[in-house]
């Protein structure tokens, strides 16, 4: 098995997704933006994960290696590929698959919590009822057609969203580990102008390592659950008819 993932600055890695590739088995492989746009070819990947960064997925003319990326995204999704976007990673997914993405109401910075919302659809992943998790992000976009919202929160209203089995986009950061938060914070202080969803540095950085733990393990679920929907329906292909 082969994950890919698409990395688009230095202190937005896999986070604790890199301990759970590793344990299941898969070879991995990136895209570093800030170093190279080279992409691989799709059909020797199994899965793909896009991670975040501070850029819009609507600044190409800045960052012109976003139209190829848009393109790449949206060709493993319709192979029927396991894809996974995180923060600027379902911002680019949702564009790719056709919908706006724009400037949110209010930024969402630090630990706030997500609903899930429920479907009596077993193909749909089901988040908790509530969950605190970590968001550091300023824009939000419109479902993709044909996409089915999973979570929300009090500052955004579409925080994940599914397409079809094997392809998912969550507005939250559900990899951070304390190493990664400090990075973030680090590279990003600027943006904390505290208000009504945004803490403090100290808050961010200062929660109880259950924190962490709970997220990642949820991360890990979200990963599972792609890998067997991923594998239930190349099964389901292979079936004699």
């Amino acid at each position: 098995m082969h994950a890919h993932y698409l990395q688009h600055v230095p202190f937005e890695g896999l986070g604790s997704i890199h301990s759970w590739l590793a344990a299941t088995g898969y070879g991995i492989t990136a895209t570093r933006f800030y170093q190279s746009a080279d992409l691989p070819d799709s059909d020797t990947i199994d899965l793909l994960v896009v991670m975040g960064g501070p850029m819009s997925v609507n600044d190409e003319s800045d960052f012109p290696w976003l139209v190829p990326e848009k393109h790449f995204i949206r060709d493993v999704i319709q192979s029927g590929k396991a894809v996974l976007g995180i923060c600027l990673g379902a911002q680019l997914i949702a564009s790719a698959m056709g919908a706006n993405v724009y400037k949110n109401r209010t930024k969402e910075i630090g630990w706030f919590p997500v609903y899930g919302i429920g479907s009596a659809d077993s193909s749909y992943y089901h988040f908790p009822r509530s969950m605190d998790v970590f968001h550091w992000h300023g824009e939000t976009f419109d479902l993709p057609p044909g996409a089915v919202r999973l979570a929300r929160s009090e500052g955004c209203e579409n925080q994940a969203f599914q397409i079809g089995k094997s392809a998912m986009g969550l507005q939250f950061h559900l990899e951070t580990t304390p190493a990664s938060a400090r990075e973030i914070v680090q590279n990003c202080r600027n943006e904390l102008l505290r208000s009504k969803y945004v803490q403090t540095e100290s808050e961010i950085l200062s929660v109880a390592p259950e924190k962490y733990q709970a997220i990642n393990r949820l991360m890990d679920n979200v990963l599972s659950f792609l890998k067997n929907s991923k594998d239930a329906s190349r099964q389901k292909m292979e079936e004699p008819r």
